[in-house]
């Protein structure tokens, strides 16, 4: 073992030497919000807006005609392979062809990411006080990389999913899933305090808050 690798273990070994008893950390910030359901949606709504995305409230019934009216422009679209077919009903039935679906099997490169308009998903579970839409890999959310690359993300999110604060959001995640956790379309103001969109993630977000 050579003198620099044993003057460092010897310093780790001393370091750990008396191995210090971890103090209890106390815990007294908030565990639970006290909103009601529409007072959820009502924050997150407020603080999406916020973010400059945009958003809807429908019911279940809605989404399909929503999602249709916002992929109205898109010549491609990709979902991953555990959507929901009813929602893409009706864009399928206006345009025809537009869709690609990706999955780990088969999952689309980059290149063929970027060529393409939009993705349509779900998410795992939101945040009402912060307005963050967390996704966690599940069928209906996919890959991270197909909600990175393209312009335009359009996420469908259950009212059931909404939770007030932080700790109640994370009871409800695995955190050995892989988490996305958007805040809002893609900016930053890094360069000159000027505001800078779709840097590192899509230009352009679209929420679907779906009531129970």
């Amino acid at each position: 073992m050579s003198s620099a690798r044993e003057d460092i273990m010897d310093r780790l070994r001393s370091a750990l030497r008396d191995s210090p008893a971890v103090p209890e950390i106390p815990r007294t910030y908030r565990e639970e919000s006290g909103m009601s359901a529409g007072e959820r949606i009502e924050m997150l709504v407020d603080r999406l807006v916020d973010y400059k995305a945009g958003v809807t409230v429908v019911d279940s019934d809605g989404v399909a005609p929503r999602i249709a009216e916002l992929l109205s422009g898109a010549a491609s679209y990709v979902v991953p392979e555990g959507i929901d077919d009813g929602w893409l009903a009706a864009a399928d039935a206006a345009a025809p062809g537009r869709r690609r679906t990706d999955s780990a099997e088969s999952p689309l490169s980059v290149p063929e990411l970027d060529a393409v308009d939009a993705v349509v998903t779900g998410s795992a579970v939101s945040v009402a006080e912060t307005g963050t839409i967390i996704l966690d890999g599940s069928p209906n959310q996919g890959r991270r990389a197909i909600t990175l690359v393209p312009d335009h993300h359009i996420c469908v999110v259950g009212a059931g999913d909404v939770a007030g604060i932080l700790p109640e959001a994370l009871r409800r995640l695995d955190g050995t899933r892989p988490l996305t956790w958007i805040s809002g379309p893609s900016a930053t103001s890094d360069i000159e305090l000027e505001r800078v969109e779709g840097v590192h993630g899509p230009r352009n977000l679209d929420v679907i808050i779906v009531r129970s």
